[in-house]
């Protein structure tokens, strides 16, 4: 059901854009010179270094609020990640930048960002990645940006930007057994579609999210990037405020929507049915209900569970507790890689990496992984893979006609299991 707002007053997003540019109110469409809280920069932000030179800056605008992580290719895997990855070692030693997540100390850049607490309520922060909407979670305006944005980003620490009409979605109800976030998020993706919030801001509202995890929220917003968002959030509340208690690098300026708001769209979801979905090739917004796909017996040569939308410590307990007592079917690879350090440490302590490996999976270190299709994983022409992440275009991890199938983690390792795509309910 959809229905428009029909008040008055500022959304989520236009709050906090109207803080960043000093101003009483914003309204969509309005330009606003922003000031930044947060820049955030990966392998691609190597492309920012030159044009930060060029535009005449020599210092960035405040180091103590720049972060660089390393995370798709590690280690370097070609020469050109290892000359990316000197540029950024040149760029963050030059401009004595304290914050920087190299091979060693790392892990995908979104997860770093979240885990240390570097975006807090109320914040303006850009990534040089385009689901930096993740951290929006934080009940903050978090956006991917480009290199030549990021080099004035760098030199000014201000951001030209349009205020974005928003779109409300607001979910009641309970996630049965079996059921996840990110089952949602492809419910959602489904309804919205890959182009339905271009250049808009997603706000995610109602009992539902509020009894969510962080965890869980990152997972909502980290997928507003499928929907072309330029942001996805959730208002800051007591969740959020204890994520952030002990982690919080500079202090909050907590917001919320205002009980007027008015919202271009509102996309109302009641999860009591939801069952365990599917995007099936060739988009995250070609989305069935799994038990729909299962009678073709769809075979799977790799399963993923990683990536920035689901490789956090619960997602890899929750795929280990399915996996125990089982094995890998035979001719299937499967491949776990965590979402940072701290969370393959976590794994290792608490036996699950022995689990996944003896089952016959293999855990990865840190990284972007087989997520992107540039490090390692890649897809032969004609296989097909379940996994956890969030894109399924043509050639996104590998051969331009292998097949992805975006699923919760529980959904990828039932078919680690089965050997074809399989209902994670079965092994609960």
């Amino acid at each position: 059901m959809t229905g428009n707002g029909t008040g008055a007053g500022q959304t989520l997003a236009e709050r906090i854009l109207a803080r960043a540019g000093g101003l009483e109110q914003v309204t969509p469409g309005q330009i606003i010179d922003g000031r930044v809280d947060l820049a955030m920069m990966h392998e691609q932000g190597a492309q920012t270094v030159q044009p930060f030179h060029d535009m005449g800056a020599s210092r960035v605008w405040d180091p103590d609020r720049v972060v660089i992580a390393i995370d798709h290719w590690v280690p370097a895997s070609t020469e050109g990640a290892a000359v990316l990855h000197r540029i950024l070692r040149q760029f963050a030693k030059e401009q004595g930048l304290p914050h920087f997540y190299d091979v060693g100390n790392h892990g995908i850049c979104h997860q770093i960002l979240a885990e240390h607490g570097w975006v807090v309520p109320g914040d303006l922060a850009v990534g040089t990645d385009s689901h930096t909407n993740m951290l929006g979670a934080m009940g903050a305006v978090a956006a991917g940006i480009g290199p030549t944005e990021m080099a004035a980003v760098l030199a000014l620490g201000k951001l030209w930007l349009k205020v974005p009409p928003t779109i409300h979605v607001r979910v009641r109800g309970s996630l049965r057994k079996g059921v996840y976030a990110k089952d949602l998020i492809l419910r959602i993706l489904g309804e919205i579609k890959t182009t339905g919030a271009t250049y808009k801001a997603v706000e995610f509202s109602g009992p539902t999210i509020e009894r969510m995890s962080m965890s869980e929220r990152f997972t909502l917003c980290n997928m507003t990037t499928e929907m072309g968002a330029k942001c996805g959030m959730i208002a800051p509340d007591a969740t959020t405020y204890t994520f952030l208690e002990k982690i919080a690098k500079h202090p909050m300026h907590p917001l919320a929507p205002d009980a007027d708001a008015h919202y271009e769209r509102v996309v109302d979801i009641d999860v009591d049915a939801l069952g365990p979905m599917v995007a099936c090739p060739y988009s995250p917004d070609n989305v069935r209900p799994l038990e729909e796909v299962l009678p073709k017996h769809v075979k799977v040569d790799q399963v993923f569970l990683g990536s920035c939308t689901n490789a956090r410590i619960d997602d890899l307990r929750e795929g280990a507790r399915i996996l125990k007592g089982h094995k890998v079917a035979a001719g299937v690879r499967f491949i776990v890689s965590p979402a940072s350090t701290s969370i393959y440490k976590q794994a290792l302590d608490e036996g699950l990496i022995e689990t996944f490996t003896e089952a016959g999976g293999v855990f990865t270190n840190s990284s972007c992984s087989a997520c992107f299709g540039g490090n390692m994983g890649i897809l032969a022409p004609g296989e097909v893979c379940a996994s956890s992440s969030n894109r399924n275009f043509p050639g996104r991890m590998g051969a331009k006609n292998a097949e992805i199938y975006l699923l919760s983690p529980a959904a990828t390792v039932a078919a680690a299991i089965r050997g074809e795509l399989a209902d994670p309910r079965e092994f609960l």
